[in-house]
C-alpha cells in the first residue's frame, strides 16, 4: 500500500536540519517519509542498542506504512508488552495491521481487552460495522466506477465540484513548479477540467483564478452560494515560505471571495488545514485538522462563518465521527455527511464512510459504503451529485491497483444514494408522575417477526439512543423492574417521522400509583362520592375509575378487589346492599372499560361494618366525619408477592 495518509498529510513541510539534533538516522528518514530506509536504519541501530518505545513505534508505524502488516503487529505488541498505557491512536494502528492478517475473531477478541482505551462511540461504531457486512446482505449497490482518463502518472486527488467543470489537485506539475522532496513529485497545485457526457474527464489545466504559487495549493472547494473558492496551501508571505522557529511549515486555508481577493481564512504556522467544505445551510466551514484535545490523528471540525468570514473557534465533531485514526474530506449530499477514515474496523487502508445528520450536531454511527467504493487500499475524497434523470454521479480518489498514477481519481455512477440506510432513536424514557428520567430502563427494538434486533440500557438520565439497520417495521419496548412498560409499533412511513426529534417513552413507577390504607395495599386515588342512597356511577366516581383502567394497562398482572363502605345513617341491611351494588357497580364500569374480569377477584360490599370513627348509629356527626366513612376502595391482593 502506498501509505501517505493519503498525499496529503505529506504536504506539511519540514525544514528540520536533522544534523544538528540529537536524533538517530531511523528517526531522521522516518520523518523525512522515507519508511523503507528508516526500517532498514532502526533494525541496524537494535543490533547495536536497543530502541526506545517511540524509535520501537516509529518503526512499527513504518512497517504498517510500506505494507509489512505481520512484522508491525509483532513490533506494536512488543511495545505494548512494555507500556500498556499505549495511546489509542497507535492501538488503532496495531488493530487496523492485524486487520489485514488476522481473522476478525482475533481482533475482536483483542479489541475486547481494550474497552477502556476507545470512547464507547467507536466500540459502538465498530460492532456495528463489523456486524453489518456478516449479518446483512447486499449491502453494496451496483456502483458503475471508471478510472478517469485526465489521471496522470503522478498523484491525482481530491475532486470537487466547479460549476459545470471539475477541480481536482495533481503533483503532475507545470511551468516552474518545483519538485516537492518528500514525495519526488511536483508541489500539489489545483486543476480544472471539463465533464464529457459520460461522467470522464477531458481539458485538464492549471486552474488560473487562484494567484500563482510555487508552493502547495490543493483540495478546493466552490462554495457555490459564496461564489467563494476555499482551498489549502503553504504558509507564504511576499513570495517566501514561513517556518516555525523548528523549522515547521505547516498548511494554511485560504479563500478567493467573488471578487477574487485572497484572503486566509485559518492559518496557524504550527497547524496544517486539509479538506474545505462549506455548508450554506448551515454556514459552517468543516475541515480536517490535528488540533490539541483532538481524538487521534486528524480529525474534522467546523467554524461558523458569516459569508465564508471565521465567526467562532473550531469545534470537533466528536467521537462518532472523530477516531483514534485519520478523518478528511468531509462532503455533505442530502443530509449525509460523507468522510474518509483509516479506522481499523475498514476494508483497509483509508476507507469512505457515510453518516446522517440530525439536529443538535447529532450524527449516526457511520456506515462503511463497502466493497466497490472502498478496497483494502486507500479511498477518500468522495463527491456525489444528482445526474438528471440516470441516478447519480461521483468520484472518489484512491491508489488501488490498476491506477495509472499514485492516487487516481474514478468516477462512478450509481441509481441511488450510497450507504446503507439506518433507523436511528433517540430520546428519553420518563416516569409521567415524577417527570424524571428512569435510569437503567430496558430498551429493545424488534423487526416485523418479533426478533430481537437490539437491546440497550437508558443513561442515568432515562437518555437513551440507539441506530440498526433500516426496517419494513418496527416495534419499540421499554420496561425496567417495578416499572409498567412501553410498547409502540411503526410502520415504515411512520419510523421517518419518530426519528427526527426525540422519541419520549413513559413507564410509571408501581409505588408512585398504590398507598397503604387500613393495613392493605390499595390504587392510589382520590376521594369520589355516588348520590346518597345511589349506586349509579357519577362522573366524580368514574374519573377516578378512568384510572384504575390505566393502571392496569400499565400493570396488566395486578389482581384486584372492590371493597365499597357506607357510613352509618341509614338501616345497616340497607346500606350493605348498598355497599354491594355499588362495589357491582364498579366492577360493571372497570370491565366496559377495557379491565379484564380475571383482574377483579371479587367485589365486597361492607356496609356500615367498619366505622373509622366514632360516628356510629345514633351519635350526632358532622357531615365531613360521615364522609369520611364512605369509601371504596381498589385492593392490589398480590401486590407483596409481586414486589
Amino acid at each position: 500500500m502506498k501509505n501517505k495518509i493519503v498525499t496529503l498529510i505529506l504536504l506539511t513541510i519540514s525544514g528540520f536540519c536533522w544534523a544538528q539534533q540529537n536524533i538517530s538516522k531511523g528517526d531522521a528518514l522516518y520523518f523525512e517519509y522515507k519508511y523503507k530506509e528508516a526500517i532498514g536504519a532502526y533494525l541496524k541501530q537494535r543490533n547495536e542498542k536497543p530502541l526506545s518505545n517511540k524509535q520501537m513505534l516509529n518503526l512499527a508505524d513504518a512497517y504498517l506504512k510500506t505494507g509489512k502488516y505481520e512484522s508491525a503487529v509483532e513490533t506494536y505488541l512488543e511495545v505494548f508488552k512494555k507500556d500498556t498505557t499505549m495511546s489509542a491512536e497507535y492501538v488503532n494502528k496495531m488493530l487496523l495491521s492485524m486487520s489485514r492478517t488476522e481473522s476478525k475473531e482475533r481482533i475482536n477478541a483483542y479489541l475486547n481487552t481494550k474497552q477502556t482505551v476507545f470512547t464507547p462511540e467507536l466500540l459502538e461504531n465498530a460492532e456495528f460495522n463489523y456486524d453489518l457486512f456478516e449479518k446483512v446482505e447486499n449491502t453494496t449497490l451496483d456502483f458503475e466506477i471508471f478510472n478517469i482518463r485526465e489521471n496522470s502518472p503522478q498523484a491525482d486527488f481530491s475532486p470537487m465540484f466547479y460549476k459545470d467543470r471539475l477541480l481536482f489537485t495533481s503533483a503532475r506539475g507545470h511551468g516552474e513548479k518545483p519538485v516537492y522532496g518528500p514525495s519526488g513529485e511536483s508541489y500539489m497545485d489545483i486543476f480544472i477540467a471539463n465533464v464529457r457526457q459520460d461522467g470522464d474527464l477531458m481539458g485538464s489545466a492549471p486552474f488560473k483564478e487562484i494567484p500563482p504559487s510555487p508552493y502547495h495549493q490543493a483540495t478546493p472547494y466552490y462554495a457555490e452560494e459564496l461564489n467563494t473558492l476555499f482551498y489549502i496551501s503553504s504558509n507564504m508571505e511576499e513570495g517566501e515560505m514561513l517556518f516555525t522557529e523548528e523549522g515547521k511549515n505547516a498548511l494554511s486555508l485560504g479563500m478567493i471571495d467573488n471578487i477574487g481577493t485572497f484572503k486566509y481564512a485559518l492559518r496557524d504556522l504550527n497547524t496544517s488545514f486539509y479538506y474545505p467544505f462549506y455548508d450554506a445551510k448551515t454556514s459552517k466551514l468543516y475541515f480536517a485538522a490535528e488540533l490539541e484535545g483532538g481524538y487521534g490523528g486528524t480529525d474534522i471540525y467546523y467554524v461558523f462563518t458569516n459569508n465564508g468570514l471565521i465567526m467562532s473557534s473550531p469545534a470537533n465533531l466528536g467521537p462518532r465521527i472523530n477516531t483514534p485514526g485519520n478523518e478528511i474530506a468531509p462532503f455533505i449530499f442530502e443530509n449525509s455527511f460523507y468522510f474518509a477514515s483509516d479506522v481499523f474496523y475498514g476494508q483497509g487502508g483509508m476507507d469512505i464512510y457515510k453518516s446522517e445528520m440530525q439536529e443538535d450536531n447529532f450524527f449516526s454511527i457511520p456506515i462503511n459504503l463497502g466493497i466497490g467504493i472502498n478496497s483494502s487500499y486507500d479511498d477518500f475524497g468522495f463527491i456525489i451529485k444528482n445526474y438528471g434523470d440516470e441516478g447519480l454521479i461521483g468520484y472518489f480518489s484512491s491508489n488501488r491497483p490498476g491506477g495509472i498514477g499514485n492516487d487516481d481519481i474514478y468516477g462512478f455512477k450509481v441509481a441511488e444514494k450510497p450507504g446503507l440506510k439506518t433507523f436511528v432513536l433517540k430520546g428519553v424514557v420518563s416516569n409521567p408522575v415524577s417527570g424524571q428520567g428512569v435510569s437503567k430502563a430496558q430498551i429493545r427494538l424488534l423487526d416485523v417477526n418479533g426478533k430481537l434486533l437490539k437491546e440497550i440500557y437508558s443513561n442515568e438520565r432515562g437518555e437513551y439512543r440507539v441506530e440498526i439497520p433500516w426496517q419494513s417495521g418496527i416495534t419499540i419496548e421499554a420496561t425496567k423492574e417495578r416499572y409498567s412498560s412501553y410498547s409502540g409499533s411503526f410502520e415504515e412511513s411512520d419510523m421517518e417521522t419518530i426519528q427526527q426529534a426525540a422519541f419520549k417513552m413513559e413507564i410509571s413507577f408501581i409505588e408512585d400509583l398504590v398507598e397503604e390504607k387500613e393495613g392493605q395495599t390499595v390504587l392510589k386515588l382520590n376521594k369520589a362520592y355516588f348520590k346518597r342512597g345511589q349506586s349509579r356511577i357519577t362522573p366524580e366516581v368514574a374519573l377516578e375509575l378512568d384510572k384504575v383502567v390505566e393502571i392496569i394497562k400499565k400493570f396488566p398482572e395486578l389482581q384486584l378487589r372492590i371493597e365499597v363502605h357506607t357510613d352509618s345513617r341509614g338501616g345497616s341491611a340497607t346500606n350493605f346492599r348498598l355497599s354491594q351494588a355499588r362495589a357491582d357497580a364498579i366492577k360493571s364500569y372497570l370491565k366496559k372499560e377495557g379491565v379484564p374480569e380475571s383482574n377483579i377477584l371479587y367485589t365486597i360490599g361492607y356496609g356500615e361494618d367498619k366505622i373509622l370513627n366514632n360516628c356510629t348509629n345514633g351519635v350526632y356527626c358532622l357531615e365531613v366525619l360521615h364522609k369520611q366513612n364512605e369509601r371504596q376502595l381498589i385492593v392490589v391482593l398480590n401486590y407483596n408477592i409481586l414486589y
